[in-house]
């Protein structure tokens, strides 16, 4: 490459993101790809902290007007220390989530402004977008379903929403999908890790100009 490459990984909760990015890196690095993976929020210490505070479970009274700028918050500190580096480095960057969490999680499932969220993801990354995002998508019963059956998973505050949240956030992402096709890819994370893995590769592969 001659020049970065940023990957982020979308989906509703329980969709395998991290399992198929687990599967994925040993293959990349076979190929001599030079590969950071980093998530959000997190990813730096003062991301990680955020983190903390977003995701802990006694911390049901936060607004979500709180939760999107603590989220977006996180985001700058991240690129700015982080993922623009990598990028400059020449380095594939692979992100658990990014700028369209907010739209799907904030956006459609806390109600928030749309055209607010996406000032404010401008704000945040200087316009920079993703080369592209794959969308894991499923039924929010079956990931929800994954999670409940996976005791080594953390359960963090999103995981205590009921129901209609995550479908709202389901639909917020099938919404980005229909907008942003070109850069956004669904992969169905309904199937067998195996086919899901292969079918993301072979997705990254085309759009990276690798060979399979």
């Amino acid at each position: 490459m001659s020049k970065g490459f940023l990957v982020s990984l979308e989906g509703p909760e329980g969709a395998g993101k991290t399992s198929v990015l687990e599967a994925l890196l040993p293959i990349l690095e076979e190929k001599g790809v030079e590969v950071l993976t980093t998530r959000e929020p997190g990813g730096v210490l003062i991301g990680e902290k955020i983190r903390e505070v977003i995701l802990d479970p006694s911390h049901t009274q936060m607004d979500p007007k709180t939760e999107l700028l603590l989220y977006i918050a996180s985001r700058r500190q991240h690129l700015v220390e982080k993922v623009l580096p990598a990028l400059e480095a020449s380095k594939l960057v692979v992100m658990d989530r990014f700028i369209d969490s907010s739209v799907a999680y904030q956006g459609f499932g806390r109600s928030l402004d749309i055209d607010a969220i996406d000032w404010l993801n401008q704000f945040a990354t200087d316009g920079l977008k993703p080369d592209l995002t794959l969308y894991f998508d499923i039924e929010v019963e079956e990931g929800l379903a994954r999670i409940a059956s996976n005791s080594n998973r953390e359960v963090n505050r999103l995981d205590l929403e009921g129901l209609d949240l995550h479908k709202k956030v389901r639909q917020g992402y099938l919404s980005l999908l229909d907008k942003e096709g070109n850069r956004i890819v669904k992969i169905d994370a309904s199937f067998p890790l195996e086919q899901v893995v292969e079918t993301t590769k072979a997705v990254l592969f085309d759009r990276m100009g690798l060979a399979k």
